[in-house]
């Protein structure tokens, strides 16, 4: 039993560890807000006039061979700010097989030889002035809006390119596809971004494909009975037999790791709100998709953005904020000569 000095004594201790903590998140988040300020629109309008110009040339003329670029670099974009910020650590490579890149939810990125083009494209322009992590943002941002023939967002640049890259960050922090609301809620307020940037963010799966192995257990063995017609209740019944027959070859094999199905079914390579839509109709495809509609607020906004315009003018917005966390600005970082490797 504690005397009462010394409860006195721990009580004080208490509030001077209760202070300290305080300083320490008050300190970090000046620290954030002063990197975040670093970045700015067109920061490279002296360095690098056109070098804008220069990454959404190649990216588009990529995305016109190839459509389905503009979901894999938004969502290598997605993958790369979650994980130490935005500061192209997605891009190394590790000869031990341990950076970003080979965990496993980045294994089915692609596009790397884009950025490498237009990094190599840069460089021949402006050598060592533009980052890897801005190309990133670019990248993201062109290949996206190359369908509008216009920028649908302005990109903030003069991001600098971090040197560390761990396999198990992106595992412990890029959030999962059997994510519930709860989960995801807590995954992006760590990144100082809300609810609502949690909701208009994840319309990005307006685009692209997924594994049928990340959805199987919604569609063939949701509540572990192994019975055919054991399905996540959440899901439309015409969309889950749907599923069903695109997924029956990774049901016969759960290794099977190709086959695909859209994220949003009759709008898969139209960035748009369709994805909302399909979300009202019990159509998400993971459950980290029909989770939004649990929370009230979540579906709340889940009803408005299935307006096209309202979509398209919160995205630019909240990947926005994205695209400040943890930044490398200043002289911070570095600007890597190639985008795979650190300067040596």
């Amino acid at each position: 039993m504690l005397s009462g000095n010394m409860m006195k004594g721990n009580k004080q201790l208490g509030c001077l560890v209760a202070v300290a903590v305080l300083v320490l998140s008050a300190g970090s988040l000046d620290t954030a807000a002063a990197q975040a300020a670093g970045l700015k629109k067109g920061f490279y309008k002296k360095s690098c006039p056109q070098a804008e110009d220069i990454a959404q040339k190649v990216v588009w003329n990529r995305v016109a061979g190839n459509r389905e670029l503009a979901a894999k670099f938004l969502r290598m974009f997605f993958h790369d700010c979650f994980v130490r910020g935005c500061d192209a650590s997605v891009l190394l490579d590790s000869p031990t097989r341990t950076a970003e890149k080979d965990s496993a939810p980045n294994l089915s990125l692609a596009g790397f030889e884009v950025i490498d083009e237009v990094k190599a494209a840069l460089e021949r322009a402006c050598p060592g002035v533009v980052s890897c992590a801005d190309i990133v943002a670019l990248a993201a941002r062109d290949s996206v809006s190359f369908q509008y023939g216009k920028k649908l967002w302005e990109v903030e640049t003069g991001r600098r390119d971090g040197s560390i890259s761990s396999d198990q960050q992106a595992l412990d922090e890029i959030p999962a596809p059997s994510s519930t609301f709860d989960v995801l809620a807590s995954n992006f307020s760590s990144k100082g971004l809300g609810v609502q940037d949690l909701v208009v963010l994840s319309g990005g799966h307006t685009i692209g494909i997924g594994n049928c192995n990340l959805v199987s257990s919604r569609i063939f063995n949701f509540t572990g009975k192994n019975n055919p017609s054991d399905i996540d209740p959440s899901l439309n019944p015409p969309y889950a037999k749907f599923l069903q027959g695109q997924c029956r070859r990774n049901q016969a094999d759960p290794n099977d790791n190709t086959t695909v199905v859209p994220m949003d079914t009759g709008s898969s390579t139209s960035f748009d709100s369709h994805y909302f839509v399909n979300l009202k109709a019990g159509q998400g495809l993971f459950t980290s998709d029909a989770t939004l509609v649990t929370n009230a607020r979540a579906a709340s906004l889940v009803d408005k953005l299935q307006d096209n315009g309202v979509f398209l003018d919160h995205f630019k917005n909240s990947i926005k904020r994205m695209g400040q966390i943890g930044v490398l600005t200043g002289a911070n970082g570095q600007i890597r000569n190639r985008c795979n490797v650190v300067n040596s």
